[in-house]
């Protein structure tokens, strides 16, 4: 994978690149604490089903500014986004915020942070609903209630695809690869 360091502002990050050069990208963004080769199955499996990956190797800081400042740099118009954990919640956050560059959805152990978590907790109550394509992933790590209510803050498609794995991106890179391929697909 090529690696780019990506800088806004006072902070940078590394995003790593690969795959065959088409109009298609998946933009993957880890959870907190996930090594950076966490998602190298997964993207090995989109290679193959003709996407470019973009993996940024760490969220923490990461926001819509960013995101875009990374897009552009790589020359990347627009993007289907997939995330887990604290990626999943800036997958949110950025689709939410980003209409028009973005094509779909493909979210693990987050909801949409309007709703509340399995403890009550709500990350951005003032989050605008998401009006793309999306598929949240219910493993071990999110009650799956929490995704069914994030629903309502889908204008778009919506699918929900339980998992019982604690990590997605670890014990079932192929289920995931399949939920992001099943929305890139214009069909």
């Amino acid at each position: 994978m090529e690696s780019r360091r990506i800088e806004v502002g006072e902070q940078g990050w590394s995003v790593r690149v690969d795959g065959p050069v088409t109009q298609h990208c998946v933009l993957l963004l880890p959870d907190s604490g996930d090594p950076p080769d966490v998602y190298d199955r997964v993207c090995a499996r989109l290679h193959s089903s003709d996407l470019r990956t973009i993996v940024f190797e760490k969220t923490e800081g990461l926001d819509l500014t960013a995101v875009y400042a990374a897009l552009d740099d790589l020359g990347v118009p627009w993007a289907n986004v997939a995330g887990r954990g604290a990626g999943a919640s800036v997958a949110w956050q950025v689709c939410a915020k980003g209409f028009g560059r973005f094509v779909s959805l493909i979210v693990a152990d987050r909801g949409h942070p309007a709703v509340p978590d399995g403890t009550g907790a709500v990350l951005d109550s003032g989050c605008p609903a998401v009006e793309l394509p999306t598929t949240v992933l219910v493993t071990k790590s999110m009650p799956r209630s929490v995704a069914d209510t994030s629903g309502r803050h889908v204008y778009g498609e919506f699918r929900v695809v339980d998992l019982d794995v604690g990590n997605v991106a670890a014990e079932a890179d192929q289920e995931f690869a399949t939920e992001i391929v099943l929305r890139t697909s214009m069909w």
